[in-house]
């Protein structure tokens, strides 16, 4: 359950105080006005702000001190022109001042950090399977956005309060580091797989490899991918499947970002034991509990994905894939975009069940340019929301049920205004 920081209307305050306690919340603080807000980030760090929207609780200032926090802030709104003065600062969490408690539960409750799995041998996902450990990122050739969905997806497991690792695995040159701004003058994937092939690979050894991405409250592990694509003979399908099984033991997640090509064009040649130069993708797909096949939304992005889906069900089995079609928008597909992606999947594919990621060219350009994740460089914006429903839904753990004893109300005593 989260830890809530307040400063609403005493009205509003009144009316749904209760009943957030009631669901296992804990109240750290009361505050009247934004600069309140401001002084306790730090000293009782709150998982989540729910503010009033108008200018005495919401302003551009506490937004900026909440999103390098990693603190996210919900407003609700006593008028459409609270609304307005919200969205036009960039904050799109916002619900009715009288809105039902259950609303802004389920809004509370969809980013608040589930617990560890370490050490937990039971634990089962929201599924009803195994909860997943290492996600592998594929897609068909065409750029469909592997990098980013696999770079953000680790981003918002670590922001969940995870142990990750992010792995580049590509055979044909690696484009994780260089999107988060991290040196690649060693491959740090490949120096793994060379240790794990002569059994040296331990917890010291990751660590000396491996860079760190910084960020509050959010850092996660990197192995960097290879420098040159004339260096894939390193990832042999047994050094990665022997370094990745050693990180699944050293990490809670590991996000695998993988080739595209699912060619075996090495097994035609009369030399059963030539590398091969797509092994690290088979044996990423292979290892992974959970892989995610990645698309285009427009005509020859999904022509692709769809006929590389029916190549990956001879490899993974359909319940371990989650299909994703990114840039979905009308100027591609024309009205109602997301209707037409559904129709095309089920007509061609039998897909009932798809994620699809908007266009927000805007928030991926913050992203590039800064070399950092959609949660530190745009972190309001449309597709970090998606992706991170995205986690929260498919790939944690099912938080556990809010104990029926109403817990204490840890508060911090109203501010007489001035």
């Amino acid at each position: 359950m989260a830890r809530l920081a307040l400063a609403l209307d005493p009205s509003v305050e009144d009316r749904i105080l209760a009943d957030l306690v009631e669901a296992g919340h804990t109240i750290v603080a009361r505050l009247v006005g934004w600069r309140d807000v401001l002084d306790c980030l730090d000293v009782l760090g709150p998982d989540v702000v729910v503010v009033g929207a108008g200018r005495t609780t919401l302003t551009p200032e506490l937004l900026a001190a909440c999103d390098e926090r990693g603190i996210r802030c919900i407003a609700l709104a006593d008028s459409d022109h609270d609304r307005a003065q919200a969205n036009r600062i960039g904050l799109h969490e916002v619900l009715d001042a009288r809105a039902a408690v259950a609303e802004l539960e389920a809004l509370v409750a969809g980013g608040v950090s589930v617990p560890s799995r370490l050490g937990e041998t039971g634990a089962r996902g929201r599924g009803g399977g195994a909860a997943p450990e290492v996600v592998a990122v594929w897609g068909p050739g065409g750029a469909p956005g592997r990098t980013t969905i696999a770079v953000n997806v680790a981003a918002e497991l670590a922001a969940s309060g995870h142990r990750v690792a992010l792995v580049d695995a590509d055979p044909y040159g690696g484009a994780v580091a260089p999107s988060l701004g991290l040196l690649d003058e060693a491959p740090g994937f490949a120096s793994a797989c060379r240790l794990a092939g002569s059994a040296a690979l331990d917890r010291a050894e990751l660590e000396r490899i491996s860079q760190r991405y910084s960020s509050p409250r959010a850092p996660f592990e990197v192995f960097t991918g290879l420098v040159g694509p004339s260096r894939w003979p390193e990832l042999s399908h047994e050094r990665v499947a022997a370094a990745l099984e050693v990180m699944r033991g050293r990490f809670e997640y590991v996000v695998v970002d993988t080739g595209f090509s699912l060619e075996r064009d090495e097994e035609l040649m009369s030399d059963q034991y030539a590398p091969r130069r797509n092994a690290a993708t088979f044996a990423a797909l292979s290892a992974a509990d959970r892989v995610l096949a990645v698309g285009l939304a427009d005509p020859v992005g999904l022509s692709r994905l769809l006929r590389g889906h029916a190549e990956l069900l001879d490899l993974v089995e359909a319940e371990r894939i989650d299909v994703v079609v990114n840039r979905v928008r009308t100027s591609a597909l024309g009205l109602d975009a997301h209707a037409q992606v559904r129709q095309t999947l089920r007509r061609f594919a039998g897909l009932d069940e798809a994620t699809l990621l908007p266009h927000d060219g805007r928030a991926t350009d913050a992203a590039i340019l800064t070399a950092r994740t959609l949660r530190d460089a745009a972190p309001r914006s449309p597709l970090r929301a998606a992706l991170r429903a995205y986690v929260d839904d498919r790939l944690l753990l099912e938080p556990e049920p809010a104990s029926r004893r109403r817990p204490r109300l840890a508060v911090r005593r109203r501010a007489a205004v001035a």
